[in-house]
């Protein structure tokens, strides 16, 4: 099965080693999932992974750097060949939605569920890590 994974998810899984983001983080590679990647939600991922406010403590922008290449890298890429746009209210969220979409992916992890709201409607469930997580067990 595939997975698209919003920045919010990787946010809360730098900043706290106890929450359901970092448990799913240390879960990859993973044989029960695969996260497809795009290369627009990539370039978001570091944009807002390397802003100094998402950064904890003791990393360094280069540090977020290397840990998305290796994320990246045990990722499924994914081409996007259409566009959804606009289907919600914000373009950074349409973004993640159009990766899910194109991949196939059934779920789409995020902190935000609500900002997802209609996804449904083109196969893509919009869920939290921890929910996720539940569904896995």
């Amino acid at each position: 099965m595939k997975i698209v994974l919003d920045t919010s998810v990787l946010i809360a899984a730098t900043r706290s080693r106890r929450g359901a983001s970092h448990r799913l983080l240390t879960m990859l590679p993973s044989p029960g999932f695969d996260v497809a990647l795009s290369v627009p939600l990539y370039m978001e991922w570091m944009a807002v992974m390397s802003r100094p406010e998402h950064l904890p403590s003791g990393m360094t922008a280069t540090d977020a750097e290397a840990f998305l290449r290796y994320l990246a890298s045990i990722c499924i890429p994914q081409e996007i060949h259409f566009l959804w746009r606009p289907f919600l209210r914000d373009p950074n969220d349409d973004m993640v939605l159009e990766c899910a979409v194109a991949s196939g992916s059934r779920y789409l992890l995020t902190h935000n569920v609500k900002d997802f709201s209609g996804t449904r409607t083109l196969g893509v469930h919009a869920m939290t890590p921890a929910d996720f997580l539940r569904l896995m067990d």
